[in-house]
């Protein structure tokens, strides 16, 4: 799959996640995100549009809130490929699916990075995790399987929720379509990613977050921020607002263990 354009993309959609067990409980909240082709961005730095590179703005993208946080996002991904022997076959596009700040605020729940071969199949993806503690871990999927709409499994090892145990594992799915036309109409292009949470019982958790991409003008980012101005906070107020109303549910508490000794997870 050839995806383009070769610029920064705003994404406008939402967040959805149900939980199954002990309770049933579901919520779903609007969002929008950036879509970056990190390639292609370090040869064109005019290809962000309306978002700003490591510098203060109402929509912006900084290097350092990804990875270790030292020096480029993307040579710290391709670093990383290089040491799982997957750099020379990933020889297409880098894109990073993730939360931008606002207004200089940050917190990215999840990232997704996405190793290109040049005919746009997928060599490697990652779903870079935060929790709400400051600490990090990710989850790298590659291998004959990995392909667009193809279910990929990962050990849970990280401490997200205190009404989740570390245990079980992740089904991850990724799907991207690209833009076209409908009549004389461009099609934006479209991103979902379906995240499960199994355990010994059976699926736990159901999530997702999808949406439409289109080029991130500086007309496009601005009705985004203004839109939802305060939506890194709001990310944050949200996580401790559903936790709330886990606890007044009686859903069992799980105190937070240490992280995984390894950065990331195969």
């Amino acid at each position: 799959m050839n995806i383009g354009p070769a610029g920064a993309l705003l994404g406008i959609g939402q967040v959805q996640h149900t939980r199954l067990r002990p309770t049933r409980h579901a919520f779903r909240y609007p969002t929008y995100f950036l879509m970056l082709p990190l390639r292609a961005l370090a040869a064109d730095p005019l290809g962000w549009g309306g978002v700003r590179h490591n510098r203060l703005g109402l929509v912006s993208f900084h290097d350092r809130d990804h990875g270790t946080g030292q020096g480029t996002a993307l040579a710290w991904f391709e670093s990383l490929l290089a040491s799982e022997n997957l750099l020379e076959e990933a020889d297409g596009e880098v894109w990073l699916h993730t939360y931008p700040r606002v207004a200089g605020h940050a917190f990215k729940p999840v990232s997704f990075w996405y190793a290109h071969r040049q005919d746009g199949s997928l060599v490697a993806a990652m779903a870079e995790v935060n929790n709400t503690f400051g600490e990090r871990h990710c989850y790298l999927l590659s291998g004959a399987q990995l392909r667009w709409g193809q279910e990929m499994q990962a050990s849970k090892v990280f401490h997200v929720s205190p009404f989740c145990a570390v245990s079980g594992d992740y089904r991850f799915r990724f799907m991207r379509t690209a833009g076209g036309t409908r009549g004389h109409t461009a099609a934006s292009e479209r991103t979902v990613v379906r995240i499960e949470h199994h355990n010994e019982a059976g699926p736990l958790l159901l999530t997702s977050v999808s949406g439409e991409m289109q080029a991130a003008t500086p007309a496009r980012v601005r009705r985004a921020f203004f839109g939802m101005p305060m939506m890194s906070l709001g990310v944050v107020f949200r996580i401790h607002w559903q936790a709330l109303q886990l606890a007044v549910k009686r859903v069992p508490f799980f105190r937070k263990p240490e992280p995984p000794q390894a950065f990331v997870t195969r």
